[in-house]
C-alpha cells in the first residue's frame, strides 16, 4: 500500500506543478466558473479520453495523460468552488490557491487510502478504459445532481463524486506508468 501512496504523490506533484504554472500565467480566472461549467470541462476531457481509447487514427499526436491531469485539476477547482462559491472577478493569488489545492488533495487522498484499504487495491486489476467509463458515469451523476439543484435523497453529494474522479484519474495515470 505504501507504493500506492508514493505513486499517488508523484502523480499529484506533476498535476500540482501544472496547476501552479497555469495560476501564474492566467491567475484565478477559473473562479468565475459555475459548477456546471467545470463539470462540462471535465466531461469534455473524459469524452476525449474515451475517443482516444476507441479510435485507431488520431488527428493530434497526444495520449490520454494530459486529459487525466486536466480532470484532476478541474475537479480540484470544482471542490474549491464548492467551498468558496463562485465570484465575479478572480480573487485568489497563487499562494492561497495552492494552499486550497493541497487541502483538497489531502482530503481526497485520505478517502482513497480508506477505500483502497477496504477494496484491497482492486483498481490495479482494472483497465484504464474501465476507469474512464467510471469517470464518465460519475460525471453523468454530477450533472443529474446539478439538475436537481444539488439535492440527493440517498446518494453521496457532488464533492464525493469529484473526489472519486480525481482518484480514478490518478489510478489511470499510475496504471499508465505516468508517474515515473
Amino acid at each position: 500500500m505504501s507504493s500506492t501512496s508514493q505513486e499517488y504523490d508523484q502523480v499529484i506533484a506533476i498535476c500540482r506543478d501544472l496547476f501552479i504554472k497555469k495560476m501564474t500565467d492566467y491567475g484565478s480566472a477559473w473562479r468565475i466558473l459555475r459548477l456546471p461549467s467545470l463539470t462540462d470541462q471535465i466531461f469534455i476531457k473524459a469524452q476525449r479520453i474515451r475517443s482516444l481509447q476507441e479510435n485507431d487514427v488520431r488527428k493530434v499526436d497526444e495520449d490520454e495523460t494530459g486529459e487525466f491531469i486536466g480532470i484532476i485539476n478541474y475537479c480540484i477547482m470544482a471542490l474549491i468552488q464548492l467551498e468558496l462559491g463562485v465570484v465575479d472577478q478572480p480573487d485568489l493569488d497563487v499562494k492561497k490557491a495552492t494552499l486550497l489545492y493541497d487541502e483538497k488533495i489531502a482530503l481526497t487522498k485520505a478517502l482513497m487510502e480508506n477505500k483502497n484499504h477496504d477494496y484491497g487495491e482492486a483498481w490495479r486489476e482494472m483497465r484504464v478504459s474501465s476507469l474512464t467509463d467510471l469517470i464518465l458515469q460519475k460525471l453523468l451523476r454530477v450533472k443529474q445532481i446539478e439538475d436537481n439543484k444539488g439535492r440527493t435523497i440517498v446518494s453521496e453529494g457532488i464533492d464525493a463524486n469529484y473526489q472519486d474522479m480525481i482518484n480514478y484519474s490518478v489510478f489511470a495515470l499510475i496504471l499508465m506508468k505516468f508517474h515515473h
